[in-house]
């Protein structure tokens, strides 16, 4: 499957929730979900009818899968990499897409969305471990030290989005150094530090089926 390319803001009327595609945006009085709180498309505002526990399980994936940007046969292949870690699935598997490069980068505020700094990775602005890495889905691990390459920071792109989220707050499993603009990987993050309302059991009752 291709990677969604048209409107964001339509996945996240889809989903009746901010998925946090736009950046500031997402924030403003501008946002869709604010604007218009019902399905996209010719019958969104005629959608009401109560969705099937197949629908249920389905949303929340999709939900999931388009809040960290991954394709079906990604989030599958982290869905079977989590069934295999100890401890809970479903944990397990937001863990591990809280642990994608791209996702880090934006929880440093060094993006100001998660596609933005999918494309930040990509162009190269990043290293992990002094190592340029490029590649959004890499799975940082716990004592890695990632930072913006300093030739980046002379960016005007780079600089205007560390001012703006100069005061954003860094989740705890992530330790920070304004000062350099490093930051290292303290642990993997447990489910109550990921500000995202899905039922991950849903999902698991979903790939279980």
């Amino acid at each position: 499957m291709a990677r969604y390319t048209g409107a964001v803001c339509r996945l996240c009327r889809r989903e009746n929730q901010k998925l946090f595609l736009k950046g500031d945006k997402c924030f403003s009085e501008k946002c869709c979900v604010a604007k218009r709180s019902y399905a996209p498309g010719q019958h969104g505002q005629g959608r009401n009818r109560k969705p099937s526990e197949y629908g249920l399980q389905l949303r929340e994936k999709q939900k999931a899968r388009r809040f960290y940007g991954v394709l079906e046969r990604q989030f599958e292949r982290y869905f079977k990499l989590a069934e295999k870690r100890p401890g809970i699935t479903g944990e397990n598997l937001f863990s591990i897409l809280e642990s994608r490069l791209d996702n880090v980068v934006y929880r440093l505020g060094f993006a100001m969305s998660r596609p933005e700094a999918r494309q930040l990775v990509r162009h190269g602005h990043f290293t992990v471990n002094g190592a340029k890495v490029n590649i959004p889905s890499y799975l940082v691990k716990p004592g890695d030290v990632i930072a913006i390459k300093p030739k980046s920071l002379e960016s005007e792109k780079i600089k205007s989005v560390l001012e703006a989220n100069a005061s954003r707050p860094v989740p705890k499993w992530l330790e920070l150094n304004p000062e350099t603009h490093t930051a290292k990987v303290v642990s993997l993050a447990a489910r109550e530090d990921i500000d995202l309302p899905v039922e991950e059991h849903l999902i698991v009752e979903l790939y279980s089926r």
